[in-house]
């Protein structure tokens, strides 16, 4: 019998004849999947016919990819549990969006907002990281290995971001629940209007540390170049100090918690007064 024009077009496609019984038979056992090996010889999943493996730990290369596909295989519902980025080359907004249990690494220096809008993932950066990492995560972890320039931790609602080195200007602006540990020193103007979560600073502190804060507490064990409006100096209560014990074991840094001091809000500018009236 001479092949019919679907056989023909399956055949060009590589998937082949369709089994004994029909197409909707083929299509059942294509849809069925199998099991086969990746180049290392680990078996990996491969789902219906023609989808990309599923695998359990995946190594791209960013430059050779391009950020997008980095970035669309992490949004993927076939995305590796863990993933290593390789040659990123300062890439901007790689690894953001997260919302899912997978473990990224990074291996050199990214851009601006790398793993922003963070939820969930494990995202550990063996390099120095641009603006606004970490922006507005809500959950998970961050782990700059080297620097991180401004605004670290903007806006961030919850989840934990680590610097183990210094952070720029501005580090923890606007915080809404992030915890935040650097192991070096922050720049000026950090924590500005923070709302809430933890800035855990085994460094010095720029000038106008807390500037118009609200209610994040802030825990610094060096100098302080000068605190911003309505910050204040406050007492290390034994609550602060296993508070601040907790932060230190979970961020990986083994420091005395006596030895850092714990700033706050004031609590006067958020609050109406009819004597400044004419200032609003």
């Amino acid at each position: 019998m001479a092949p019919t024009a679907v056989s023909r077009d399956m055949a060009r496609a590589g998937e082949g004849v369709p089994a004994p019984g029909g197409t909707e038979a083929g299509a059942l056992v294509a849809r069925a999947g199998s099991r086969t090996a990746d180049a290392e010889g680990a078996p990996v999943e491969t789902g219906r016919a023609g989808a990309a493996p599923v695998r359990s730990r995946r190594t791209i290369d960013a430059t050779a990819a391009g950020v997008r596909a980095v970035n669309a295989l992490l949004a993927g519902a076939e995305r590796p549990a863990e993933l290593t980025i390789t040659d990123p080359r300062g890439a901007h907004a790689l690894a953001c969006g997260l919302n899912d249990e997978v473990e990224v690494t990074i291996e050199g220096h990214v851009g601006y907002y790398c793993a922003g809008m963070n939820q969930r993932a494990t995202v550990t950066v063996h390099g120095s990281a641009g603006v606004g990492v970490a922006e507005n995560m809500m959950s998970g972890t961050v782990r700059v290995r080297g620097d991180a320039s401004q605004s670290a931790g903007a806006t961030a609602h919850g989840g934990l971001l680590v610097i183990d080195g210094n952070a720029g200007a501005r580090c923890g602006i606007s915080m809404k629940g992030v915890d935040i540990v650097v192991g070096g020193d922050i720049g000026h103007m950090s924590a500005f209007m923070g709302q809430a979560g933890r800035l855990v600073v085994l460094g010095d502190a720029g000038e106008a540390l807390g500037d118009s804060l609200y209610e994040a507490r802030l825990y610094v064990r060096g100098r302080v170049a000068s605190l911003g409006a309505d910050c204040v100096r406050k007492d290390m209560r034994p609550e602060h100090l296993a508070e601040l014990a907790e932060l230190l074991a979970a961020a990986g840094f083994d420091a005395d918690p006596a030895e850092f001091t714990r700033y706050g809000s004031a609590r006067e500018l958020y609050h109406f007064h009819v004597d400044n009236a004419n200032a609003y």
